[in-house]
């Protein structure tokens, strides 16, 4: 935990910034895998750990703005519990910690807020907190998307967003072990291994550090799938490997890294002319970065970087913004240039990715564009990552083939002779401050020289 200074800080400017009424908060509780005590790794909500820094199931939390009463409910643990996790401390010591002298048991929640009639609660993910909410005020499930708090939602943005000197030190951190598990990829991955393999030894650095994982590991041959989690192929030589992966630590603050590089020695000419491409679309949203500027001139520099690109190896022609405006660019690079970062690697999405990242303005509907995260103008404090990226997804070039879109700024015949190719990305974080944007943690290796030196 931080001082406790900080916490009572913290909820003292959120109370300012809501005015009135009583503001619930729920953390998190275990949650089962296959029976009731084979649970999951346990991670608190990240916004009451934002005003509580409390890392213990089961707990929740009232502010009372207009009665200026802060109080805790949880259950201590019973000898039954203590033969099975051993000694804890209280609720007490725990809520000590954070400033809060007032700790109640779980069952006398209900009593204190029925008497609140302005109760701020915000959108909820875990099924047992919605639960308890109906209980509680009686909003059903499917409701609450309907009935949450758009002050609060704002208020908890408006603080989580700008990061501090103690949360910025905490990131560098994160983002260091981070490089550390990639550096560990390239340096391991062999021909005939699999890449649960190479997974289980980005694993290991994270566990290793005091921490763990912030997201699923993405350790792929089948890099033009995003998000791909499957280790259960063979790499050989001739393939490239994409790994997306991060640290959390002790904190719960996150690293969010990209690598890819050949599972031979080197990049064949052909892989080293699109790495190369995706990292000028990469160095081009860095430059575009601006103090109050928005993200979203990042993005458009990473697209049109890659038209371009694409352009001189023939798989694209035309001019790259008009390729941009119609959606075309989105063929190989269908997602956005990045997000957000803090304690969650996408930083606060359960509470509206229009108001983390469009401060409440409405996200195009176009494919590819829509899939931007992060768009608004960028103020000192903001954590985000960049990472543009060229993929071939033979489905998508099937399907848009097939429609007839395009065919302006598209050379088909070229692009269906790479449908197989994969894809690449490269991803670092960054801070920016009232000088302009800075590196999070040490420079990860990501120039070809670089990653073939790592290989070789």
């Amino acid at each position: 935990m931080f001082q406790k200074e900080i916490y009572i800080e913290r909820r003292k400017v959120l109370k300012e910034k809501v005015g009135k009424g009583l503001i619930l908060l729920f953390g998190n509780d275990e949650s089962s895998m296959n029976y009731a005590d084979n649970t999951y790794h346990f991670r608190q909500d990240s916004t009451f750990l934002y005003y509580f820094g409390i890392q213990h199931p089961g707990l929740a939390a009232v502010i009372d703005i207009d009665n200026d009463k802060e109080i805790i409910f949880g259950n201590d643990y019973t000898i039954d519990d203590i033969v099975w996790m051993g000694p804890q401390p209280t609720i007490a010591e725990r809520a000590a910690q954070c400033g809060v002298s007032a700790v109640l048991p779980t069952k006398e929640l209900a009593l204190v807020v029925e008497k609140s009639k302005k109760i701020h609660f915000l959108p909820l993910y875990r099924p047992e907190n919605k639960i308890k909410l109906l209980e509680l005020i009686n909003v059903a499930p499917k409701d609450v998307a309907n009935t949450y708090s758009l002050d609060l939602v704002k208020a908890v943005v408006s603080q989580r967003e700008i990061k501090s000197k103690e949360e910025i030190e905490q990131l560098h951190q994160a983002v260091n072990v981070s490089v550390d598990m990639h550096v560990a990829a390239m340096k391991f991955a062999r021909p005939g291994m699999t890449e649960a393999q190479v997974a289980a030894e980005i694993h290991k650095v994270a566990l290793a550090a005091g921490g763990n994982i912030a997201f699923p590991i993405i350790a792929t041959k089948n890099g033009q799938t995003l998000h791909n989690h499957f280790h259960g192929n063979t790499i050989k030589e001739g393939d490239l490997f994409l790994v997306d992966a991060g640290y959390e630590n002790e904190l719960c603050y996150s690293g969010d890294l990209s690598s890819t590089f050949p599972v031979s020695k080197k990049f064949t000419p052909g892989q080293k002319d699109i790495y190369e491409i995706s990292l000028a679309a990469h160095e081009a949203a860095i430059s575009a970065l601006e103090l109050n500027k928005p993200y979203k001139n990042a993005h458009i520099a990473a697209a049109t970087t890659i038209f371009e690109g694409l352009k001189a190896m023939g798989f694209t022609k035309g001019n790259a913004m008009d390729a941009f405006e119609a959606g075309a660019h989105a063929l190989f690079f269908p997602c956005g240039t990045g997000h957000m970062m803090g304690m969650d690697v996408h930083d606060m999405e359960d509470l509206g990715e229009v108001w983390v990242g469009y401060d409440g303005q409405p996200k195009s509907t176009q494919f590819g564009l829509k899939s931007l995260r992060l768009a608004k103008p960028l103020r000192a404090g903001h954590v985000f990552t960049i990472e543009p990226g060229v993929y071939f997804i033979p489905e998508l070039i099937d399907l848009w083939r097939g429609q007839g879109k395009f065919n302006d700024f598209i050379n088909w015949e070229k692009v269906d002779s790479y449908r197989n190719f994969g894809g690449i990305r490269n991803e670092e974080d960054f801070v920016m401050t009232e000088n302009g944007v800075q590196l999070l943690g040490k420079p990860k290796p990501k120039t070809t020289k670089d990653v073939e030196a790592l290989r070789g």
